[in-house]
């Protein structure tokens, strides 16, 4: 299934060819980038699923960077991804020496949450290795058989926080397709949530992504039948569950899946890296250009491979494009989904 909000972006912006940038621009950013150290600040923990993409394309990327710098990677966690996106924006230095790896939700946290002190428009988007799906399982140990079981009962579900997806996607699915998901929130993480899960603490997980470390935890809860997936949370079916809807194939009204395609921006995004507003054009195109050959770097592909990383990336000029098709929807909508998340 197609999201129909975003035919014409993924018809167009993802088949155009964007514009090399000149020798001379080339030239000028491998003079910049020659023996700088490149301070790459990751939104999460280390050896969560940013900290792993992160390390991975540090290793692999500056070998592509004009100029071929080194770059160094620092864990700044805090607030969901903000504390981190608010350093690049206001605090680190604004010429092509620090870039960031973000929790994917800061293209569009200040269209849901009071108080962001950036503007994510500004930012000047990298790429995304991954894009990312997410998985909503139910415990057959707690006797839910199927989707239509959540809707019958109250269900709780383990979440780190409010603004995270693992509460935010509940309570978008308990007003736009009626279950009864109950939130808990408080887990540190989705590690320890998905410990709770295992526990019986909770009833059932609504994932943001499925790293290889979630998938590795959740596969032999599947294959012995104690849990199941009854939806994936993205844009699209993810390889793992081909035969498990999506969100956006299960609403029944326009407004529901334009709302859920709003939301699942984030969920393109996956992984996104990024570089502060004030960052010159040339640097960034050297970043960029650097970011899409890594992608396609058979090194750094078979080392994704061996550690189970999925690669399916998304450049720095989608990821724009996207953004700016999400901040012209209508108000309405989003003063809906503003209401819904809250």
């Amino acid at each position: 299934m197609r999201p129909a909000m975003f035919a014409h972006w993924i018809a167009v912006v993802f088949a155009a060819a964007t514009a090399l940038p000149s020798g001379a621009a080339v030239q000028s950013a491998a003079d910049f980038f020659r023996g700088k150290r490149i301070n790459l600040y990751v939104s999460s923990t280390v050896g969560g699923g940013y900290d792993q993409y992160a390390r991975l394309l540090a290793k692999h990327i500056v070998r592509h960077i004009a100029g071929e710098p080194t770059m160094v990677v620092q864990n700044m966690v805090g607030a969901e991804g903000i504390r981190a996106a608010n350093h690049l924006y206001a605090v680190a230095e604004q010429d092509g020496t620090a870039i960031g790896a973000l929790s994917r939700n800061i293209g569009t946290v200040q269209l849901f949450q009071p108080g962001i002190q950036f503007d994510a428009r500004r930012f000047q988007w990298i790429g995304s290795p991954q894009q990312e799906v997410g998985l909503f399982i139910i415990s057959i140990r707690k006797g839910l058989r199927s989707l239509d079981d959540v809707r019958k009962r109250d269900v709780t579900t383990g979440s780190t926080a409010r603004n995270a997806p693992t509460s935010v996607y509940p309570r978008m699915l308990n007003a736009l397709y009626g279950t009864k998901l109950r939130p808990i929130e408080g887990y540190p993480g989705s590690p320890e949530a998905l410990i709770g899960f295992e526990r019986g603490e909770v009833e059932a997980y609504v994932s943001g992504g499925t790293s290889a470390a979630t998938l590795g935890r959740m596969m032999p809860w599947f294959k012995d039948g104690t849990a199941k997936p009854v939806l994936q949370m993205g844009m699209k079916r993810g390889s793992n569950f081909p035969e498990v809807p999506t969100a956006l194939e299960i609403m029944t009204t326009d407004d529901a899946r334009q709302m859920f395609e709003i939301v699942f921006t984030d969920q393109v995004m996956g992984r996104p890296f990024v570089a502060p507003p004030g960052v010159p054009a040339d640097r960034i195109a050297a970043l960029r250009m650097a970011f899409d050959a890594t992608m396609k770097d058979p090194a750094f592909l078979a080392e994704a491979k061996a550690q189970k990383m999925e690669i399916d990336p998304v450049t720095g000029i989608e990821i724009n494009a996207l953004l700016e098709r999400v901040y012209a929807a209508p108000p309405d909508v989003i003063a809906r989904i503003r209401e819904l998340v809250k």
